[in-house]
């Protein structure tokens, strides 16, 4: 009976580690596609979140602080947003690394990147735009007057 020398079981053991490297790289999704994938999460998200507040008859908000996306409700009773929970949709979301996300306009003006977005109950929403950024891409989600989210990109970053 012959049976394998170490040279033969060595050979073996390096190419299942190259296919296994390059299975993994060719599964693992790169920052573009962290990126364009959250970004229609996020798009889908706001539009539901515009079609709510109407449906409800609530002022609803969104903000993005870094990493975390949340929805907000105000409350009518002592004028106070709070952070939506009952929503599985609209729960707040803390984005895959590296992914940041901001808001960058609301009416045309710049906001502060954690700014509250106000979501009408009447249904006329101003645009308002964010990005998400990772450090290689920028995605812009823009929200239009007609409740309409729209996505931009990704594109490069400029070093």
């Amino acid at each position: 009976m012959r049976g394998f020398t170490l040279v033969e079981i060595l050979v073996v053991v390096v190419i299942l580690g190259i296919a296994a490297g390059l299975a993994i790289a060719a599964i693992a999704p790169d920052e573009r596609d962290v990126s364009q994938r959250e970004a229609r999460r996020f798009a889908g998200a706001l539009e539901y979140a515009a079609k709510r507040a109407q449906w409800r008859n609530e002022m609803l908000g969104v903000s993005a602080a870094r990493r975390v996306v949340r929805y907000w409700r105000r409350d009518a009773l002592n004028d106070r947003w709070q952070v939506v929970e009952d929503d599985d949709v609209l729960r707040a979301r803390v984005l895959p690394e590296p992914l940041d996300a901001m808001v960058l306009t609301f009416a045309g003006r710049a906001l502060a990147s954690d700014a509250i977005v106000p979501l009408r109950a009447s249904g006329r929403n101003e645009p308002f735009v964010f990005a998400l950024t990772t450090p290689q891409w920028r995605t812009i989600v823009a929200f239009d007057p007609l409740n309409r989210a729209s996505i931009a990109g990704p594109s490069a970053t400029t070093p």
